[in-house]
């Protein structure tokens, strides 16, 4: 983020703008293949606006997908495993700014191009999903990823032999192993078991059936999820914002995961010396 705007911010006149100051980059020609998405295309917004900061998602995300816990000594070493995480920053008016990083389940995925194994790949509904049992540790996609939200196992941190340990995990989610790659996947298993009753049902994924546990624990509402086919559903009325931008958008990754600008309404007496 050297360099470049952390958060982006507009004052309250710019409401009804239709673009951001700092305006977008347009769409640049690619050597990565072009997608369809006929019947499901997930995508996630975050209203920077409305976030706090509380880290609600972080704590939400590892009980949901057992992520395990390493220890202080671990994430002094850079090895921490969550899924999302809250940056901070500091505006110059001296306030915090908060912008929660999942994975951003990029069109053009950078992460995709160096797998070696095709452990990370594109699916039919545009996930970037890992497959577990294919990932042989390169690293290659974390060295890759200009939003740094690909996790490694660099040590066997879960404890799969205490039996009072499992009855606190999530039985449909795997439990990985040391010595590969994890990230955030838009809570693939509430995805699939949504998919799977509205199959039976002979009809589609409602808007707001599923809910990733990031979303469902907000206490602001901050996180919106949903299909970007359904151009009723939340997610997609959130992107159409004009405050809506990609975090790094000039790398042309084309991110699924983007966010609504921060509406800053300063008050005088409150920034003045004696405020």
């Amino acid at each position: 983020m050297a360099g470049r705007p952390l958060t982006r911010r507009v004052t309250p006149d710019a409401r009804g703008m239709s673009a951001l100051p700092e305006t977008e980059p347009p769409a640049r020609d690619s050597l990565y293949p072009s997608y369809a998405y006929p019947d499901y295309a997930w995508a996630m917004s975050i209203d920077l606006d409305a976030c706090i900061g509380c880290g609600a998602c972080t704590v939400a995300c590892q009980a949901e997908n057992n992520i395990p816990t390493v220890g202080r000594e671990e994430v002094a070493k850079g090895r921490e495993m969550h899924w999302i995480r809250v940056d901070r920053y500091r505006t110059e008016a001296g306030r915090t700014a908060f912008l929660p990083v999942p994975c951003m389940h990029c069109e053009n995925a950078p992460c995709e191009v160096v797998c070696p194994v095709g452990a990370t790949v594109h699916d039919s509904e545009g996930l970037n999903v890992q497959v577990y049992n294919r990932c042989i540790g390169t690293r290659y996609c974390s060295n890759n990823c200009p939003y740094k939200v690909r996790r490694f196992n660099f040590l066997q941190y879960a404890n799969t032999d205490e039996e009072s340990l499992k009855a606190g995990r999530n039985p449909e989610v795997t439990v990985r192993r040391r010595g590969v790659m994890e990230k955030c996947n838009y809570c693939l298993q509430r995805i699939r078991r949504a998919g799977i009753a509205a199959e039976k049902e002979g009809r589609r994924i409602a808007d707001g059936e599923v809910v990733t546990a990031c979303e469902a624990v907000c206490p602001t509402r901050a996180i919106v999820f949903g299909d970007l086919v359904d151009r009723e559903s939340r997610v997609s009325r959130a992107k159409a914002s004009p405050l809506d931008y990609a975090l790094l958008g000039e790398l042309n990754t084309r991110p699924r995961t983007t966010y609504l600008a921060r509406v800053d309404n300063p008050d005088p007496a409150l920034d003045s010396d004696g405020g």
